[in-house]
């Protein structure tokens, strides 16, 4: 069992830094602050020059990072709600942050095509979303066994993922 993996928001988690309330979110309005995710970050990207898009800071990640993480946590979210939606109790695999986006080179990732691929990848995730019947919400899932989480959380998580990574985007991107 891993150890070094930080702990998951808890289901009723409010981010103190977007801030972000899962209460505040169903699964419906969830989805739909996930589907303007994409527009949202076009605007942000479109504002920046090269040298915003891949600056970083102090062991930050850069934009350019922010996005491919962003795209590739639309992705991962398909697949966790697809296997909590069909499965019993999943055990859902942790992301590895860090290792895919030095791994992938993130940094260096080429922005309109990332940008795409988070549009795709987001219409998938809410094509999952749309899949879930009505009572299904409370299906669990689990990453690390003492760790379970439901459908609902994890539609909420993408949701709060989004919002908060266009804010970090547009942070680490400001000049210093």
């Amino acid at each position: 069992m891993r150890t070094d993996l930080p702990p998951l928001t808890g289901e009723d988690h409010v981010c103190a830094a977007c801030p972000f309330s899962f209460p505040d979110h169903d699964a419906e309005r969830a989805a739909a602050v996930v589907a303007g995710i994409p527009a949202d970050a076009r605007a942000i990207f479109a504002e920046l020059d090269d040298a915003a898009v891949r600056r970083s800071r102090d062991g930050v990640w850069s934009a350019a990072e922010y996005l491919c993480h962003l795209r590739d946590v639309y992705a991962t979210s398909t697949i966790r709600l697809h296997r909590a939606r069909t499965e019993d109790d999943p055990a859902v695999e942790p992301m590895l942050n860090d290792l895919r986006a030095r791994r992938f080179g993130y940094r260096d990732a080429a922005v309109e095509p990332a940008l795409d691929q988070l549009q795709a990848h987001v219409t998938g995730f809410l094509a999952e979303i749309a899949r879930v019947r009505p009572g299904a919400w409370g299906r669990p899932v689990h990453r690390l066994p003492h760790e379970h989480r439901t459908a609902l959380w994890l539609v909420r998580q993408a949701a709060h993922e989004g919002v908060h990574h266009l804010r970090d985007i547009a942070e680490v991107s400001r000049d210093s």
